[in-house]
């Protein structure tokens, strides 16, 4: 049935809650997901080298162990939504939690390399998990007003959770005397690295008992009146409540359900934009971002860094990869995404080929010669900088806006799918890369990073200051 009569105006967009600080700490408690995201993506950093001398694996097999968790992370973030669906955001927030909590106790305690891979894969689905439902739940719950500032804590989240997980891995590496088999409470330094993990785990799954249910969910399943005691208590009393409700309704009635079929056309099998989401999430991993997060203190350590600096290296580095994420949600909005993700792609192409460059020189007594050492160093912040003021935060922030509204969801899907598939690339190939040529590797790397530049100026276009409907 279709009308001309206009909806009446809820109000909604202008509104300001009662009580803001409430508000802020329902997003913050939920982005807790994005910090597990991040701390679980880390922290086996801290642990790469006692696993490869413990269960005296080469670098193809240990390699697989640090992947593999990426598997889990597609299975949970294709299965996610649908979850959520059906029993709806804070209990799937609250599977999350139980299943970071399994995998942290599961790595800590490993009888076998399979046995330790298994946990990973847990962990992995729930970082799926979180990295869906709670930018989710924050954009269903945060008043129109200050979505966007509230959307942010996700991303802020994930990286603070990066930079824990280091600092972490560095106190309790210090605490084991610079050995990761070290003995710390009966156990390994390294398995209690994983098992830290808990802490924040349990935390996020009390969090979840503190704040509300999705409205949206709510209305969905016919809890009307719960929903507008929520609205109110997020959007504030001046909020007409029932145009509110009639105006969620409205737009779960009228959307489409994209499925796969939708993105189907043109030339190479799917639609152009649909390739160019894809590349946008392949080139954000080819640069070899994740190499710096699983894999630094292994890295530093295979140039003659002493294991106690390269943990504090990989933390600093966490650092300046927050101070990037900082900057680009100051900016992204403000001079545009393909402006800021050619500044980044410039910047990773400096800081990758100083690193190649000083990764060249051959090693005298196991080290780097200091001048090169030191390059390497520098460059290595000066790559996650870049990375994380452009392409960290741009990505994501177009996958949201480039797609149509009628393949929005499909789309999103296939392209951060892509992701994952391209993280996993990166991720288990590394090793026998570095052990091949660790140069020629970053070679490859500042390879992919230039030719993300002529990739956006080409194909992709400024999504700033467009609304979602003028994307076709």
């Amino acid at each position: 049935m279709t009308s001309t009569a206009q909806a009446p105006k809820s109000g909604a967009g202008t509104a300001h809650p009662d009580h803001l600080g409430h508000v802020i700490f329902i997003a913050a408690a939920a982005a807790m997901g994005g910090f597990l995201f991040g701390y679980d993506s880390s922290v086996i950093n801290g642990a790469v080298e006692a696993i490869r001398d413990r269960y005296d694996v080469g670098s193809a097999a240990l390699a697989q162990v640090i992947a593999i968790a990426l598997i889990g992370c597609a299975i949970g973030a294709a299965t996610a939504g649908r979850i959520a669906d059906r029993i709806g955001r804070i209990r799937c927030m609250q599977i999350a939690a139980v299943l970071f909590t399994v995998s942290a106790v599961g790595s800590a305690l490993p009888f076998a390399l399979w046995d330790l891979a298994f946990w990973r894969v847990v962990g992995g689905f729930a970082i799926g998990m979180a990295s869906v439902i709670g930018p989710a739940y924050i954009a269903e719950v945060a008043p129109p007003a200050y979505r966007g500032r509230l959307g942010s804590f996700q991303q802020a989240a994930i990286v603070i959770g990066i930079a824990v997980s280091q600092l972490v891995n560095w106190g309790l590496l210090h605490a084991a005397d610079g050995d990761q088999r070290g003995k710390l409470m009966g156990l390994e330094a390294w398995q209690v690295m994983l098992g830290v993990m808990v802490v924040p785990a349990i935390l996020y799954g009390l969090l979840s008992f503190a704040i509300p249910e999705s409205p949206r969910f709510l209305i969905s399943v016919g809890k009307h009146e719960r929903a507008r005691e929520i609205l109110t208590e997020v959007e504030g009393k001046d909020v007409d409540l029932d145009a509110r409700v009639a105006e969620i309704e409205g737009a779960m009635k009228s959307e489409h359900r994209s499925s796969f079929k939708d993105l189907l056309g043109g030339s190479f099998f799917f639609k152009p934009i649909v390739w160019i989401g894809i590349g946008l999430s392949v080139f954000q991993q080819f640069v070899g971002i994740n190499v710096a997060f699983y894999y630094s203190s292994t890295l530093w350590q295979s140039v003659g860094v002493d294991p106690t600096d390269s943990f504090f290296y990989s933390f600093t580095t966490s650092i300046i990869n927050i101070l990037g994420t900082v900057i680009a949600m100051i900016f992204v909005d403000r001079i545009g995404r393909r402006p800021l993700a050619i500044i980044g792609s410039v910047g990773m192409v400096v800081g990758l080929a100083l690193e190649a460059w000083a990764f060249s020189y051959h090693l005298v007594d196991g080290k780097l010669p200091a001048a090169q050492g030191w390059i390497a160093l520098i460059a290595a912040h000066i790559f996650v900088l870049f990375f994380a003021l452009s392409w960290g935060v741009v990505v994501w922030v177009m996958l949201g806006e480039m797609f149509p509204n009628r393949i929005r969801a499909a789309a999103l899907g296939v392209a951060a799918a892509a992701q994952w598939i391209a993280n996993w690339a990166i991720t288990a190939s590394f090793p026998s890369l570095a052990d091949w040529n660790l140069s020629v590797t970053y070679v490859i790397y500042t390879a992919f990073a230039a030719l993300s530049i002529p990739f956006v100026l080409k194909f992709v276009k400024e999504t700033k200051g467009k609304t979602l409907e003028e994307m076709g």
